[in-house]
């Protein structure tokens, strides 16, 4: 625990408004804890040694707009993955963490901005290339709702409007693919547009699907789901095949293909780097696409 209060009462509120916006779940939500916290202890550290050049002989005072949050938390990054020699994985996670953070900051007016985190040159390549650009998630979404009014048969508009769906649910709340497949008809609530998420092993928890288009075109799918019903055990599931059944990681992923190529998108990516995309550029993203 933070010893200051009022970074630590930064810390509990960004992670009440993960909550809201994406339904951290509560292992999520201690992970994302943690990082900061961490980042303030190691950032503390430093403080200290470099106390002299300093007014504060006490260590970090959180006082937000006197430091260059994003040289700092690079800083950091660098040191987890040079002299700590953290994997790539908790390196790329807290390099999200950090950019929710920011925003979170810019959003309560704590600071005037932010620019977008570097990740340490030796990831660089290895990931950030395979996250979708701003650009490339709107040609993306375009791509499929040009395909939405172009398309002449009712079947085949139905199966687009699925496919919108899922991938706004993957993009907005960074729903994992195997928590769409799992989802119900039942899970969501069209009076309060809140989608109740089943998490492997875990309790559930729900989101709240703050996009106007998103609620308006999931009740057009549920509106449409009786036509891939076929009186089987699978009529429950939220998203099916043309055949009844329930769709597979398989599936989704070439259906994220299909659309990536129309996009014109030439990079090797994948469904989670669409989820993941909105971790790049914070809630500027939502309010450009919501």
């Amino acid at each position: 625990m933070i010893q200051d209060s009022n970074l630590q009462n930064s810390i509990e509120g960004f992670i009440d408004s993960q909550a809201v916006c994406r339904g951290l779940d509560e292992r999520t939500a201690k992970a994302y804890r943690l990082d900061l916290e961490l980042f303030f202890r190691w950032l503390q550290s430093v403080e200290e040694k470099d106390r002299d050049n300093r007014d504060h002989k006490n260590g970090l005072v959180y006082d937000p707009p006197q430091y260059d949050w994003e040289g700092k938390m690079e800083e950091y990054l660098n040191y987890l993955s040079r002299e700590k020699e953290r994997r790539f994985s908790t390196v790329c996670r807290k390099h999200l963490v950090f950019g929710y953070y920011l925003s979170y900051l810019k959003a309560e007016g704590v600071i005037k901005g932010n620019r977008e985190l570097a990740l340490p040159k030796q990831l660089k390549k290895a990931s950030v290339d395979t996250f979708l650009t701003k650009g490339e998630v709107d040609a993306f979404f375009q791509a499929i709702d040009r395909e939405y009014t172009e398309l002449d048969s009712d079947f085949r508009r139905r199966v687009c409007l699925r496919d919108q769906v899922m991938m706004k649910l993957l993009f907005y709340h960074r729903i994992e693919i195997s928590e769409l497949l799992r989802m119900e008809v039942l899970d969501y609530n069209r009076k309060t547009a809140v989608l109740a998420i089943r998490r492997k092993k875990e309790k559930g928890c729900s989101v709240y699907l703050y996009s106007r288009d998103l609620q308006k075109q999931m009740g057009q799918w549920l509106d449409e789901h009786g036509y891939f019903e076929h009186g089987g055990i699978y009529d429950s599931r939220m998203f099916l095949s043309k055949l009844g059944k329930p769709l597979s990681m398989k599936m989704v992923t070439n259906i994220f293909d299909k659309y990536r190529v129309l996009a014109g998108i030439e990079k090797e990516c994948t469904p989670k780097d669409l989820k993941n995309s909105l971790g790049r550029y914070g809630e500027e993203m939502v309010r450009e696409r919501g």
